[in-house]
């Protein structure tokens, strides 16, 4: 075999072609993973493997929430699109992030509220197959989400009952917003923890222990909403006004702005719940009239494409030009093109072994004053129309 050598000092024949300055670019951490030994904790995994494409982009989600979101004067935001309380996420990974403090308030589908109440009252469900045969399944009275099994009496119609059991008592009884009726509803579901002796299952219980507000930007577009319809055609008084959860959402933004504090967002998917915690800060700006910059931090889990118009409320640099992202902090925006029941656990356990617990902010215990904030500024800022 000839002899080479390795270049030392190389320069190049044609060093007249390049610019200077190149070390700019060159200066990030150098992609040279130590091999995988399968004894890694998975913290150490992610910061050592996952180091390019959207495994870099994990990883660069994971770091900032975990050392920058998760600290105490940061207002974090969470939102849940998808079915992921089904597929067991509820009470293993928002749960978790409930106690931690690491999520501050959150908005989500009421699909996924729902579903985890099935939880709450130790109701079965399990794993299947996507390729079941859907017209037995139907048969039978099972019902499926994707590869999540039911059965459609024994769950479904047993939730329903105990749910419409609930909205018919006297404290359901006049108008609320979303955050209330939730709040109410996680009160009976850690009842019903305690009763089944399953604590920690149900993220409506969770919420309501840490004083957590759960908003829902589409109320009647689920099973909940469905039996408040059906309710008030028994003359139920139960009555969501959506004005509320508008106006709430947007004080907690606002208080943590006044306070000097930063807020982030924590984007589980896209849809309704992403748009409706993005606008919080077009709410401000427009509405208010209050000056503001946006939102400081932006993390999204996603599979949708902004090219087709999938991408609800798009990038975060689409996103700049509403006013929802702080166009100074967009190196601290974050999207992670992948499937948030891969994604979203792994975060969770990153920040959980990183990061110290956070006192509790318990948003719903002051959303009385953060009102009184709203209205103050409102009309401080819209004398005429």
């Amino acid at each position: 075999m000839g002899e080479v050598k390795l270049p030392r000092n190389f320069v190049s024949k044609y060093p007249h072609k390049f610019s200077k300055g190149k070390q700019q670019f060159l200066r990030g951490r150098r992609i040279l993973p130590a091999p995988i030994t399968g004894k890694e904790p998975l913290p150490d995994l992610i910061d050592g493997v996952f180091l390019a494409y959207n495994g870099g982009r994990l990883q660069e989600a994971c770091r900032l929430f975990t050392e920058k979101m998760t600290r105490p004067k940061v207002t974090v935001g969470m939102s849940l699109a998808g079915a992921l309380t089904p597929a067991g996420l509820g009470a293993a990974v928002v749960v978790p992030l409930i106690k931690a403090g690491f999520v501050d308030w959150i908005v989500a589908t009421g699909a996924n509220l729902y579903h985890d109440m099935h939880y709450a009252m130790n109701l079965p469900l399990y794993r299947g197959s996507p390729f079941s045969p859907d017209q037995e399944l139907r048969r039978m009275g099972v019902v499926r989400i994707y590869d999540i099994l039911l059965d459609y009496n024994d769950v479904l119609m047993a939730t329903d009952h105990v749910l419409r059991q609930m909205l018919m008592q006297p404290e359901f009884q006049k108008e609320m917003g979303t955050t209330e009726l939730h709040y109410l509803l996680g009160k009976y579901c850690a009842e019903f923890e305690e009763q089944t002796g399953r604590k920690d299952s149900s993220l409506l219980a969770a919420a309501y222990r840490a004083g957590v507000p759960c908003f829902c930007p589409s109320p009647g577009d689920s099973t909940i909403g469905m039996n408040v319809a059906g309710l008030e055609l028994r003359k139920n008084a139960l009555r969501i006004n959506p004005s509320r959860d508008v106006n709430e959402s947007t004080g907690i933004v606002l208080a943590a702005k006044r306070a000097g504090h930063k807020t982030g967002t924590l984007l589980i998917g896209g849809g309704s719940p992403k748009n409706f915690t993005l606008q919080t800060e077009p709410q401000i700006q427009e509405i208010l009239r209050v000056k503001e910059e946006g939102h400081d931090y932006f993390i999204q889990f996603t599979d949708a494409r902004p090219d087709t118009g999938g991408l609800s409320g798009a990038t975060p640099q689409e996103a700049v030009t509403w006013g929802k992202v702080d166009p100074s902090q967009l190196p601290d925006a974050v999207v992670c093109y992948v499937d948030s029941t891969v994604a979203f656990p792994l975060l969770a356990h990153y920040a959980l072994a990183r990061s110290k617990p956070r006192k509790l902010k318990r948003l719903y215990d002051r959303l009385p004053e953060i009102m009184e904030l709203v209205s103050e500024e409102y009309w401080k800022h819209n004398k005429t129309l």
